[in-house]
């Protein structure tokens, strides 16, 4: 049986893999060991982007409701008629109103991006 490595012998194959485990099978939070730092993006290549509050995931959530999935990709005021056809409240609807014309959003991100938030 080939063991995909001659370079160290099976023990050693073993434990070098016991060393790597939860790195590789596990979901890189909780550090116990404080050496297993995770490097920093090199230049070129994409940066994380931050989590959201728990505030501002339930304003971007609740935002989202009234913005129907026919009407992205849309402009202003296609979004308009679609808050509108979904009965969204006064504040919704003038957030709406204050994002750029002619500009096409594909997605609630990009007009959450374009309001300021």
């Amino acid at each position: 049986m080939d063991r995909g490595s001659n370079k160290h012998s099976a023990r050693v194959d073993d434990e070098l893999a016991d060393e790597v485990r939860d790195l590789v099978q596990g979901v890189g939070g909780g550090r116990a060991d404080e050496t297993r730092v995770p490097e920093s993006p090199a230049d070129g290549e994409p940066v994380v982007s931050p989590i959201l509050g728990d505030a501002e995931a339930n304003d971007i959530s609740r935002f989202g409701r009234y913005i129907g999935r026919s009407a992205l990709p849309g402009d202003r005021v296609k979004l308009r008629e679609s808050a509108e056809t979904l009965l969204a409240p006064d504040d919704v609807l003038a957030d709406i109103d204050t994002l750029p014309d002619g500009r096409e959003f594909r997605t609630v991100a990009e007009i959450w991006t374009a309001l300021g938030r």
